[in-house]
């Protein structure tokens, strides 16, 4: 079977092997593996999203659009010293980053957040600015070519790669900052359903081009609109500015022949599942364990309407063989189903071995290949 069957049979409830997909690894962890064993990862590419032949990851393509600023802000150094710097980004975040145990440019916290772009409702025009949708540098300059081979494929093929579109609370808290968008639900509800109008519309003229030359297996919008304890916006506000821009966005996708809608999600977001799935989401990944996030309550409570990704504990690779195992055996009620696709709910920490991480590999593909007495 190629690819694309695998993944549309998956997606569709049909028996059959099921896609195998991982996300990828910290630059920590591939930095642990490197010097644990260089031989046995020196064929390996990184872009796990795409492809990963050492380890048999199904193979995926992307429609690059940027969905980014034009012009971007001007990077610039506030401050600097041994220890951290301050820094404005492209986005127009002011950041304050440690240094320390940083690898690749990837640091092993996250930065503190210090100033965000928009302070005021007036702020939002620069931002509108910088968001024209359908720029000719928004496309690859030889999208047709590309077009043409893509009309053969045997895999799918996804329109923007992870995070290009990110998504409505996403954009949204990258111009405000979580506290600040927090209270501006509340405080300037004329500027929120403005700022949503726009994003959805954005969203859809940038995509409109491609979409009108190709039709995609899916599109994922990025959201991490939760913690551990819930959702950061209640479903009432949600329903009141995001969802019917939502709803909206995903009919366009899906009348130009987008299969499925994905949205991805840290934390607990299942106070929101029956809002997405009424807004026409099909997918929900990467089903974060820490935040007691159970993919199987989950297929009980919402049925297979909602499609899932993930649910792999990150943690539990870092345990043996042994957890690894009985950890996986979880998930066979699931695969034999269809409509899920196991991999680890994000990227691979340091402190996982690369031979925990490989017995972990060897497992899962003869999970999905329906070889279930693997795991006796």
């Amino acid at each position: 079977m190629t690819g694309l069957d695998k993944f549309i049979d998956c997606m569709e409830y049909n028996p059959g092997p099921r896609p195998n997909y991982e996300l990828g690894v910290w630059a920590q962890t591939r930095q642990e593996w490197t010097e644990q064993s260089p031989e046995k990862v020196k064929n390996f590419g990184w872009n796990w999203f795409e492809s990963e032949d050492a380890i048999g990851l199904d193979h995926r393509e992307y429609i690059d659009v940027n969905y980014g600023f034009f012009p971007p802000f001007e990077y610039e150094v506030l401050e600097e010293n041994d220890r951290y710097i301050i820094s404005r980004n492209s986005l127009g975040v002011v950041t304050k980053a440690l240094k320390e145990g940083t690898v690749d440019n990837v640091r092993m916290c996250m930065d503190e957040y210090l100033e965000f772009p928009i302070k005021k409702p007036e702020d939002f025009a620069n931002i509108k600015k910088r968001l024209t949708a359908g720029l000719p540098q928004r496309y690859p300059a030889d999208l047709d070519k590309r077009i043409r081979v893509w009309e053969t494929r045997d895999y799918p093929l996804v329109l923007g790669r992870n995070c290009a579109a990110n998504g409505f609370y996403w954009r949204a808290r990258e111009w405000l900052g979580t506290e600040n968008l927090s209270y501006a639900w509340y405080d300037y509800p004329e500027m929120m359903h403005e700022m949503m109008e726009f994003f959805a519309d954005f969203i859809i003229e940038t995509s409109r081009p491609v979409l009108e030359k190709i039709n995609v297996e899916y599109f994922c919008l990025n959201e991490d609109m939760s913690m551990k304890s819930g959702p950061l916006l209640g479903p009432d506000t949600f329903k009141e500015f995001i969802f019917p821009h939502l709803k909206r966005l995903i009919d366009f996708f899906k009348s130009h022949g987008t299969k499925y809608i994905v949205m991805d999600s840290d934390g607990n977001p299942e106070q929101l599942i029956p809002l997405l799935l009424d807004a026409g989401v099909d997918v929900l990944w990467p089903l974060e364990r820490a935040s007691d996030v159970n993919p199987l309550e989950w297929r009980k409570k919402f049925g297979r309407q909602l499609r899932m990704w993930g649910g792999v504990d990150k943690r539990v690779l870092a345990q043996g063989p042994a957890d690894i195992k009985k950890h996986l055996r979880e998930f066979i009620p699931l695969i034999e189903e269809g409509g899920f696709i196991p991999h680890v709910d994000h990227l691979v920490q340091p402190g996982v071995t690369l031979d925990n991480f490989m017995y972990y590999m060897d497992c899962k593909r003869a999970l999905l290949e329906g070889n279930y007495a693997t795991l006796d």
